[in-house]
């Protein structure tokens, strides 16, 4: 039994939940530091409450994964995970930016950080079975176009999200200020409006997408009945991770650096931006100005993510021509670039050209790993194997959140802008790896070739 060949439009439903994941999670990334800010953290604090976020996704992803290996229910392996995994994200959307009301129990600043934690392992539990999801269902030749479909969701996703808050300022007329210690309406509505999309995209996914049957991913898997294992409940996870493939360990270490420097990105960008660009005070979380700075990062994160859709158009070709390898370093070195390139600008105009090249990395992140990876990994583990590649992304976010604030305070003196500059220096480095991967998949076709 061969995998059926999925038209594009087919493709396009199977990750169309995507799209709202990426909606909200592209809320969060642009906007928490400011939620934060506005309750009353400091600017070298922000790390430190960002911790949340990839610690619960270390926990929460890989006991996911392993379990969407061997759940089958009446909607099927993968959905009903991220499926609950959106239901969650979208009350942590809620009630984030909305924290004051829960003053009277703790601080909102404490109940801010604590919808953080939801939404990132809401997004966890829902991200990971849909990359697991495009494994299952492609056929291996159709990965690549499969991913980067995904990616090209995940940048609409991105830039609606990340878009929103300025255009129902300064399109619809909706207030981008409030009274200290409160979050304006703008990014209030825009919590509610993308937790609203988050559900609606990912029931397009349930209700259009079928997935096959273990008996199915068996007898395509040529797995006999006599040879199927039974393993060791959840701690076989550690013998999984002790046991990985050559190529994931690989691309451990450039998905290390690709993510120290996206977390440093997405922590720092809004206090960055408004002191070294805006010139203002690093103190200053409230003024008009302020706002209007937390508004533009949300514009110039909103183009990043559309050119990285739009390049996620081409990645298929420009992998079959020069190799997935070679996409994804160049993609890397030009995001790396970008990001040194935004301590030069002269103003917040020039920094649409840093975007532009950070999006260029952004889209390779996104897709060229997975489909790396999605060659190298036995059939059977796919859930789980992608789970656990996920200490690789979330490792070095926390490790960015431990050290990126003192860092900030004791290193950079003060001035955020430099984290960022770190970012860059980071994405060179995971450039420099990816000479190191073995693609399994590329040298099949080759030798078939």
């Amino acid at each position: 039994m061969e995998k059926r060949r999925l038209s594009f439009w087919e493709i396009w439903n199977l990750s169309f939940g995507f799209l709202g994941i990426q909606m909200g999670f592209a809320l969060q990334n642009a906007n928490a530091s400011r939620v934060l800010q506005i309750f009353g953290a400091d600017v070298h604090e922000l790390s430190w409450f960002w911790i949340v976020a990839p610690l619960t996704g270390l926990i929460v992803q890989p006991i996911i994964g392993h379990y969407s290996d061997k759940t089958w229910t009446r909607l099927g392996r993968r959905r009903p995970f991220f499926l609950t995994g959106a239901l969650l994200a979208s009350v942590g959307l809620v009630l984030m930016p909305n924290a004051s009301m829960f003053t009277s129990f703790m601080p909102a600043l404490w109940v801010g950080a604590g919808m953080l934690m939801i939404m990132d392992a809401s997004f966890n539990i829902a991200m990971e079975p849909f990359r697991a999801l495009v494994a299952d269902v492609l056929p291996s030749d159709q990965r690549t176009l499969g991913f980067s479909v995904q990616t090209i969701l995940i940048g609409i996703g991105a830039v609606l999200g990340s878009w929103l808050p300025y255009v129902l300022t300064n399109w619809v007329g909706v207030s981008n200020t409030a009274a200290e210690g409160h979050v304006p309406l703008s990014l209030m509505l825009s919590f509610i409006i993308g937790a609203a999309v988050l559900i609606i995209s990912i029931l397009i996914t349930v209700f259009t997408t079928k997935e096959y049957s273990p008996e199915e991913m068996d007898l395509i898997n040529n797995i006999k009945e006599d040879e199927v294992i039974e393993e060791a409940g959840l701690m076989h996870i550690f013998t999984d991770f002790k046991n990985m493939p050559v190529t994931m360990r690989q691309l451990s270490w450039v998905q290390f650096f690709s993510w120290f420097g996206l977390f440093g990105m997405w922590v720092f960008s809004t206090p960055a931006i408004a002191h070294h660009v805006y010139g203002l005070a690093l103190d200053d979380n409230q003024s008009t100005t302020y706002q209007n700075a937390g508004d533009w990062v949300g514009i110039l994160f909103g183009v990043y993510n559309a050119v990285s859709a739009v390049y996620a158009f081409f990645l298929p070709a420009i992998a079959k021509k020069v190799g997935r390898k070679k996409t994804h370093a160049i993609s890397l070195i030009i995001g790396g670039l970008g990001l040194i390139s935004i301590y030069f600008a002269p103003d917040e105009n020039w920094l649409i050209l840093s975007m532009i090249a950070i999006g260029i990395s952004w889209a390779s992140i996104l897709a060229m790993p997975y489909a790396i990876l999605a060659g190298s990994i036995p059939p059977r583990k796919m859930g789980v194997y992608m789970g656990i590649f996920n200490f690789f992304i979330v490792i070095p976010q926390i490790i960015n959140a431990l050290i990126g604030g003192p860092m900030v305070k004791y290193f950079y003196g003060g001035n955020p802008v430099f984290a960022l500059v770190v970012s860059g220096c980071s994405f060179l480095i995971a450039a420099a790896l990816v000479a190191k991967v073995r693609d399994v998949d590329d040298e099949v076709i080759a030798k078939e070739a």
